[in-house]
């Protein structure tokens, strides 16, 4: 069954940040909110960014890495610190002088001076914050953590985008835009343990990221902890059959609802469209029907499941990529901005187990050796090499990020392990007007602090926005009409980042 969920919402003028400081004297001289909402849209006076690269990258793909590796055993080594510090991994050069990696990562290390890599990432909030790093609220807690639907949240960086890019066409796009992998959040893990982040929030849900399902088989069996409780589980994240794929969860259909039977169904809903004249006039009404468009369009399009299936690339592209759920992601992410997609992202979550992914409180290094970084090591390696082979990486960006990084002291016992620590950690950007080959920011040396260049995760998606031709410092409506930042007022674009 095909469920088109619509919410009814003001789509609002670009109304700036100081008009809206006037807007709590409006009523005194008869003119309300909702008046004003309906003016002829205001031109923003807000400085454009002079920033290089505005607009470079036609496209992105964000891999996010949930529960947080270690900047110490990625992109931040410590080889001289003490061994309670550093672990008995050790150091390796990349493809970029001076930039070693640790000795898992020997296919990143090749694609090193592709990027560019910050080392001095932090902010005050060492939780699961999905939602603080990849949207604009200014502040984070595990209440919100934990509810996808609380009031406080903020749109997701891909339904921001998307809502954007809808202000700037007069149709929407036959393709889906904003596409998430391999299976919405939180949906694969024991407990019901449920996450907020990849959700439109006030925008409504018709900017919710659309979701795949993962069609496959786990190759693997692993042994998964969580404080007292084992469980054997096969987890395709650690490798995967040949027959994994993809497909869109809002496009699923009985095998007997044909696209004619579908197209005969439109016709049906047009008809009683055509008694809703007065409906389509309204801003809400034109939404719904914008919607349904783009249903019909996903439910009998094969481009678009073409697109999601990675077993139409050769067996050594796909190689490349790693059998694992994350690298077969990561390609099929290639393919879809290939295709069309202006944005995905692809999502490390947690299997079978809460507590699981990257979220390394015990068992880290063998978590590390076996099931993680393998899989990390190829997948984005792959991506890199791959897009930059096709001529593509120069307008795609990836972005590899996560909610914060681990602590430098281990934990003794259980195969080690490191806990939250979001004062020092890194991220990796590439392609779309990002620099090659550099490295911004550094830490003290226990890669606990930061000491050179703090740089917030809101400044990350700044320079995301501003890449993409969109201004991050605006604004977005809440379902009342209210003007809400995109961003945070000291938020700025990382211009040393950019090429």
């Amino acid at each position: 069954m095909l469920k088109v969920l619509s919410q009814h919402r003001n789509v609002c003028s670009a109304i700036t940040r100081r008009d809206l400081l006037q807007v709590g004297g409006l009523g005194a001289i008869g003119l309300s909110l909702d008046s004003l909402l309906s003016q002829p849209a205001i031109a923003e006076d807000v400085d454009q960014s002079t920033a290089p690269g505005f607009g470079q990258a036609k496209n992105c793909i964000l891999l996010f890495l949930y529960g947080s590796p270690s900047q110490l055993e990625t992109f931040d080594m410590k080889p001289d610190a003490p061994i309670e510090i550093r672990g008995p991994m050790q150091p390796i050069a990349s493809s970029l002088p001076g930039m070693d990696v640790c000795e898992l990562l020997p296919e990143t290390a090749k694609v090193m001076d592709k990027t560019t890599i910050i080392r001095s990432m932090t902010h005050p909030y060492p939780i699961h914050g999905v939602s603080y790093a990849t949207t604009g609220v200014p502040a984070i807690d595990v209440a919100m953590e934990l509810a996808p639907n609380d009031l406080r949240h903020h749109p997701y960086f891909g339904s921001a985008v998307e809502y954007f890019d809808r202000k700037k066409r007069s149709v929407v796009e036959s393709f889906p835009q904003n596409v998430a992998l391999p299976f919405h959040m939180s949906s694969e893990r024991t407990g019901e343990v449920y996450r907020a982040g990849p959700y439109a929030a006030f925008l409504g849900s018709t900017y919710n990221p659309i979701w795949t399902e993962y069609i496959g088989k786990a190759t693997r069996s692993v042994e998964k902890t969580l404080r007292d409780e084992i469980l054997d589980c096969w987890d395709p994240y650690v490798a995967c059959d040949k027959e994994s794929h993809f497909q869109l969860s809002a496009a699923n259909r009985p095998e007997d609802i044909t696209v004619d039977r579908l197209i005969r169904r439109r016709s049906l809903v047009e008809q009683f469209d055509q008694n809703r004249r007065h409906l389509e006039q309204s801003q809400a009404g034109k939404s719904l029907s914008r919607m349904q468009e783009l249903a019909y369009s996903l439910i009998s399009s094969d481009k678009v499941g073409e697109a999601l299936d990675p077993r139409h690339e050769s067996t050594t592209t796909q190689d490349r990529y790693g059998r694992t759920l994350f690298g077969q992601s990561c390609l099929t992410a290639r393919r879809m901005v290939e295709s069309g997609t202006r944005l995905v992202s692809v999502f490390w979550d947690e299997y079978g187990l809460a507590g699981d992914a990257w979220d390394t409180h015990w068992n880290h290094f063998p978590r590390m050796n076996d099931q993680l970084m393998p899989g990390l090591d190829k997948g984005f390696a792959g991506l890199i090499g791959d897009l930059d082979d096709r001529g593509m990486l120069d307008e795609t960006l990836v972005v590899c990020l996560s909610e914060h990084g681990r602590t430098p002291k281990l934990k003794t016992g259980r195969g080690g392990g490191r806990d939250h620590w979001s004062r020092a950690y890194s991220v990796a950007l590439a392609g779309g007007g990002i620099a090659r080959g550099k490295v911004i920011g550094k830490t003290d040396q226990h890669a606990g602090d930061v000491a050179d260049n703090p740089i917030s995760p809101k400044d990350v998606l700044a320079t995301m926005y501003h890449l993409l031709g969109i201004n991050p410092y605006q604004t977005l409506p809440d379902k009342t009409g209210r003007q809400m930042p995109l961003l945070p007022e000291e938020t700025r674009v990382i211009e040393e980042a950019l090429a």
